[in-house]
């Protein structure tokens, strides 16, 4: 099953530029299309302008647009003169412009209903929801139901666009899904923040003026037990230890003659504090005291480089600050577990502690206090966070003290993959020698280019590239306002950009393995970044939206995977009672449940046939909406590419 898309700026795009070339068919699209139906605001402001244009007889042409506009003082906001022309040749061909028109209708009813969707939310349990049915009444699909409206968004996600990494990465995390048979999107996931651990902070990219965005990153990944979460960390991952270990055998003469040296110096100065100690003649004690003091400094100043180390695994914020010092402020926490989040809000120490990580992904200045050792200051910090948890840990980081607060759920960037257990294909065909190979030399490779570096190496932009940053964040910004469509994770959203610019510095060192400091990042790196950005995007919303569910909504979940596991058509309240007892313990918990599912279309009461004769009367029926048992895409089908229907 494809995941339908909310927006298509392409046909955006050339609808627009259809107007601008052909004026007349204007007066038609109008009747199609509403500034509302544009999913990017300057197309919304461009429509408005335009059809007023038209309406008042002033000509609709790219010369007489640019001037009206700039005019108003809106042709900046809106893109510029040359965006207009950018529109123009959009347009594969005008005379299909109404087909554009109907793309662009098409998607805003999708975004309509995903909006239905929260206020139906809110409706079942705090409003009147009567003026919300009114609404969905006019989405009837004609089958008889209504249009199925997801709670929130977590069915119809989109799947991680693996497409968009370099070759060599894709290929793995295509085989690795294969194999273990688990969603694209985990391996995908885990893929990131591979290259993360690799470049751990040895690069960063300079977008303009003193903006840098350091290329590390924070994943997690949600998914129910049983999904073989290890398998897919142990693949993905396993290239890192290697590399760690080479890394290590590398380093250990050195460490050895290191040690070797510290140790010499050390008895040198310890013989040369015991002479001047014994000296017994005054007038030589301040020279040999000189020496020895000039003894201590020496074997003070040498240091014994630590053994590499890229990754660890469930460390307390303590521990990875130490870590961090040791290691030179290059770190990666990666486990198959959550439990991390519940040792930061301070399951030990009983204080949450969350300096080390907030910092470690923002590259601002931390000091560290090592037992025995004076405070460092770790100027530039860059730790890697690669997670992958339950769906109950995500809904209890949103309540540990600090984590929305404080910013950390800001940082991280979710995917909440569709479940295939029980859609798995048995005997699925294993990773292949060659893939992995190359993946494993390649990751290997770009650890050892970066091993090195101390200060990070600068990545630039290409003009082309900048110009697509400049307009994510023309795209963006209005999403963040009041009453934009991110208001609600204005906190996540307003790290967007850079987190999309950092997923773009991966991809440019993952294909320049051993010189990608030595060439800018392209506008093609940028555009595949973005769309990786607009996977996690819709992630993000479906993620803090299952963070605030209420109790009502985290029930109606329950029922829906009940439903989905059994495929039945029609149930009791009896029968729903008995089934999901663990979540629902009580009967009064499942009307506001039962309200909700079918506000949103999943369900329906059946006709009730007539009471007959003494007794318990009949528990109440339910009708399910077949919609909700479309397949889900196999693997194999994400593999290749092909999203549809299996």
């Amino acid at each position: 099953m494809s995941t339908p898309a909310t927006h298509d700026i392409a046909a955006e795009q050339a609808v627009i530029g259809a107007v601008l070339l052909a004026p007349d068919q204007l007066d038609s699209l109008a009747e199609t299309l509403t500034p509302n139906d544009f999913y990017r605001p300057a197309h919304a402001g461009l429509w408005e302008h335009l059809t007023r244009m038209r309406a008042e007889g002033v000509p609709v042409d790219p010369l007489t647009v640019a001037a009206n506009l700039a005019t108003a003082g809106e042709l900046e906001r809106l893109g510029g003169a040359s965006y207009l022309h950018t529109l123009i040749q959009a347009v594969p061909s005008v005379a299909n412009a109404g087909h554009y028109a109907r793309t662009v209708a098409d998607h805003a009813k999708r975004r309509r209903v995903v909006t239905l969707g929260h206020k139906l939310t809110q409706a079942a349990t705090t409003g009147d929801p009567g003026s919300v049915l009114a609404e969905l009444a006019e989405l009837d699909t004609g089958s008889g139901w209504p249009a199925l409206v997801p709670l929130g968004e977590r069915r119809h996600l989109p799947v991680f666009p693996a497409e968009m990494l370099p070759g060599w990465v894709a290929d793995q995390v295509a085989a690795v899904a294969e194999f273990t048979q688990t969603p694209i999107d985990l391996a995908g996931s885990i893929a990131l923040a591979a290259l993360s651990t690799a470049a751990g902070g040895r690069a960063e990219v300079e977008v303009r003026g003193s903006w840098r965005e350091p290329v590390n990153l924070f994943l997690v990944s949600v998914l129910p037990p049983g999904s073989r979460k290890s398998a897919v960390f142990a693949c993905m991952i396993s290239p890192l230890l290697c590399a760690e270990r080479a890394l290590a055998e590398r380093m250990r003469p050195v460490i050895i003659e290191t040690e070797l040296l510290a140790k010499v110096a050390g008895k040198a100065a310890e013989r040369a504090a015991n002479v001047a100690a014994n000296a017994s003649d005054p007038s030589v004690r301040d020279s040999m005291i000189a020496d020895a003091a000039a003894a201590a400094m020496q074997a003070e100043a040498i240091n014994v480089p630590p053994v590499p180390r890229l990754i660890a695994d469930d460390v307390t914020s303590e521990k990875a600050a130490s870590l961090l010092a040791e290691q030179g402020g290059r770190l990666a926490v990666l486990s198959p577990e959550g439990g991390i989040f519940a040792t930061l809000a301070g399951r030990y120490s009983g204080t949450p502690n969350l300096e080390v990580f907030l910092k470690g992904h923002a590259g601002d200045m931390l000091r560290v206090d090592r037992q025995g050792r004076p405070a460092e200051h770790i100027d530039k910090p860059a730790l890697t966070l690669g997670l992958a948890v339950q769906p109950d840990v995500l809904r209890d980081i949103a309540g540990m003290p600090g984590f929305r607060g404080k910013g950390l759920l800001a940082r991280i960037l979710f995917a909440i993959p569709e479940n295939t257990v029980g859609h798995r294909k048995i005997g699925a065909d294993p990773v292949p020698a060659d893939v992995a190979e190359v993946y494993a030399t390649n990751l290997a490779a770009l650890v050892a280019s970066l091993a090195e570096w101390t200060d990070p190496a600068v990545l630039t932009l290409t003009q082309e590239a900048n110009e697509l940053v400049l307009n994510l964040e023309r795209e963006v910004e209005p999403l963040l306002a009041p009453t934009g469509a991110w208001a609600h994770i204005v906190d996540w959203g307003s790290k967007y950009v850079g987190a999309v610019v950092r997923i773009a510095g991966l991809i440019h060192l993952a294909e320049h393995l051993r010189d990608g400091w030595a060439q800018p990042i392209s506008a093609d790196t940028i555009d595949r970044a973005a769309r990786i950005g607009a996977y996690f995007t819709a992630h993000a919303l479906a993620a803090f939206d299952d963070m605030g569910a209420d109790r009502t909504t985290q029930y109606a979940r329950h029922v829906l995977a009940w439903l989905s596991r059994t495929l039945t058509t029609a149930f009791t309240k009896r029968d729903l009672l008995r089934s999901v007892r663990v979540q629902s313990p009580t009967a009064a918990d499942l009307d506001p449940v039962l309200s909700l599912l079918e506000l949103h279309g999943y369900i329906r009461p059946a006709e009730q046939a007539p009471r007959t004769g003494a007794g318990r009367p009949a528990s109440a029926t339910y009708l399910v909406n077949p919609e909700l048992y479309r397949p889900a895409a196999t693997v194999t089908a994400l593999r290749t590419g092909d999203q549809k229907t299996a």
